[in-house]
């Protein structure tokens, strides 16, 4: 079964394509990962998949339907940089947004929305920080309290957006984990990636992006030096030479 579709799909800002002619086809119950150089149109063609931006050409489908038709199936988390986080609200108000329906944003919140917000807490390890203020955890623990928002919508395709920057490696850890039970249940999950390190290790399947689509397909036939040297250029190089660099000094990849 297709979770996403797109043909033809391009997006323009002040009529210079930033996606070109983008057609792929992605399996449901998949980790999917979205990869390519800064600028390639990685977060765009998210927000193009949701209807955040207007397309010049194309559509998307996703269940093979209109998003309007499934909007209750997707649920969509952007990047942390993006949102307000001083706004005056604590961590299971967050979360509960994620009961409310696009229909119906005046329901009374019942036991069981702050049972299920409580479980979804649970899940990311965040429970006991139920009724903090949002701007007093840091980077990690917030970008947590939004996938907890996530799961207690109860979606089937989830869309991240670089749900790994700036958080530790705990919180990698807890996401993946996370990500992989999501993936047993049978979810799907597309995910914005920069890191070609553990880009390998994270996903089943790659879209590779560089404002046009080089690839898509399963990680074992688009991860290979050919089509990563055909999205990335003379990039791949200089990160070759690091990645090669961090083995030979035996570098920890990130911080502890």
């Amino acid at each position: 079964m297709i979770s996403i579709e797109t043909h033809n799909l391009t997006v323009s800002y002040n009529r210079r394509p930033v996606l070109w002619n983008i057609d792929f086809e992605l399996p449901t119950g998949k980790i999917i990962g979205i990869i390519g150089p800064n600028g390639s149109g990685k977060t765009t063609l998210l927000k193009a998949i949701m209807g955040l931006v207007p397309t010049s050409s194309g559509y998307v489908k996703i269940f093979d339907q209109d998003l309007n038709d499934v909007r209750s199936r997707v649920s969509y988390v952007p990047q942390r940089e993006s949102v307000d986080w001083d706004f005056p609200a604590s961590v299971m108000d967050i979360v509960l947004m994620g009961r409310y329906k696009k229909n119906n944003l005046f329901k009374r919140i019942s036991k069981a929305d702050r049972d299920i917000a409580a479980e979804a807490l649970e899940k990311v390890n965040m429970l006991e920080f139920s009724k903090r203020q949002i701007s007093q955890l840091s980077g990690g623990q917030q970008q947590r309290v939004f996938i907890a928002r996530s799961l207690a919508q109860g979606a089937d395709l989830y869309i991240m957006d670089e749900p790994f920057i700036g958080v530790d490696a705990a919180t990698e850890e807890a996401i993946l984990k996370l990500l992989s039970d999501m993936k047993k249940d049978g979810k799907t999950v597309v995910v914005v990636h920069h890191d070609l390190q553990t880009a390998k290790d994270f996903f089943d399947w790659i879209v590779l992006l560089n404002t046009r689509m080089v690839a898509a397909g399963p990680i074992e036939e688009i991860f290979n030096e050919t089509l990563l040297q055909e999205a990335y250029g003379g990039k791949l190089n200089v990160l070759s030479q690091v990645g090669d660099l961090m083995k030979e000094k035996a570098f920890d990849v990130r911080e502890s």
